[in-house]
């Protein structure tokens, strides 16, 4: 598409390992699966596909170490429309995600890292982002690079993003480097320390934070956006929820597309909360992932 911008994703991707349960274990309790099956994930991948199979253009930048799932994430990045610059680490396996998902659609996941950890600072190349104009990142590879990567991109112009998850403490040089941050209620407490009942939280929030705009996703609560001056809702669509796994990931690639192509922050809001609920609906991680033939085909129904 003419004028359309470049999105590079660099982080984490990972092979998921799934299984169903009627409920999630507690301490000391042992439950049946039902099924186990692989899945391409990691925040990182999930993000650049969910871009990707809605027809944005992207690069993914990260590290799978040098084995049979580094080779299957690789592949898939391909067929999944993103251009693939992924590292091999040599002496790392590629990274790994354990899921259960229960009978409420609720899911645990234990994250291991292996090769994603190979993403190092000094590795980082000022040449990523060139000819690139937007910026996402998350926080499943070391935060010192995080730190690099955002402070080039900045320097370099592009639009930045950061999806702070899993929650860990940002400094303000991180801060002031980003041009939107984009977290759920969890997030949002642990980075600002104020818990979200109403709009004004939000603001409270965002002043704290010292960042230019901000997105909060509340999934069946909608999502906000706001930027000092601009604030918006957009309500969630009402959806029977099968797995969560990837919501967030899928809502953000929604969101980055329609920026990307020049659409309005409330028009990018509202597609990203069209794709995040349809991508509850299907199990899995980046096999739930809409294209955008198969959202137009859900809105006929």
């Amino acid at each position: 598409m003419e004028n359309q911008k470049k999105i590079l994703v660099i982080g984490s991707l990972n092979m998921d390992l799934v299984t169903q349960v009627e409920q999630t274990p507690r301490v000391g309790e042992t439950v049946a699966g039902r099924g186990l099956i692989y899945n391409p994930g990691g925040k990182g991948a999930n993000q650049a596909v969910a871009m990707g199979k809605l027809g944005a253009d992207v690069t993914m930048v990260g590290m799978v170490g040098d084995d049979v799932s580094g080779e299957e994430l690789k592949q898939n990045l391909a067929v999944m429309n993103v251009h693939d610059k992924v590292g091999l680490a040599a002496d790392a396996p590629t990274g790994m995600a354990l899921i259960m998902v229960n009978d409420n659609a609720d899911n645990s996941i234990v994250v291991i890292e292996g090769a994603n950890g190979n993403l190092k600072p000094e590795i980082v190349q000022k040449s990523w982002f060139d000819d690139m104009d937007i910026l996402v990142m998350q926080l499943e590879v070391p935060m010192e690079t995080v730190s690099k990567c955002m402070t080039l991109a900045h320097e370099s112009g592009l639009f930045t993003v950061l999806n702070p998850a899993p929650a860990k403490a940002l400094s303000k040089e991180l801060l002031n480097n980003l041009d939107l941050l984009v977290v759920n209620e969890t997030e949002f407490e642990t980075l600002s320390g104020t818990e979200f009942k109403d709009p004004q939280d939000l603001a409270h929030g965002y002043e704290l934070l010292g960042v230019k705009s901000i997105v909060l996703t509340l999934g069946d609560k909608g999502a906000w956006y706001f930027d000092g001056d601009q604030l918006l809702h957009v309500p969630a669509y009402k959806v029977k929820a099968v797995d969560t796994t990837a919501a967030g990931d899928s809502f953000i690639g929604g969101l980055m597309t329609k920026i990307s192509k020049g659409s309005s922050m409330k028009e990018a809001l509202e597609f990203a909360t069209e794709v995040a609920a349809f991508t509850v609906t299907r199990l899995g991680a980046q096999k739930s992932l809409p294209t955008l033939e198969a959202l137009l085909e859900r809105r006929k129904l």
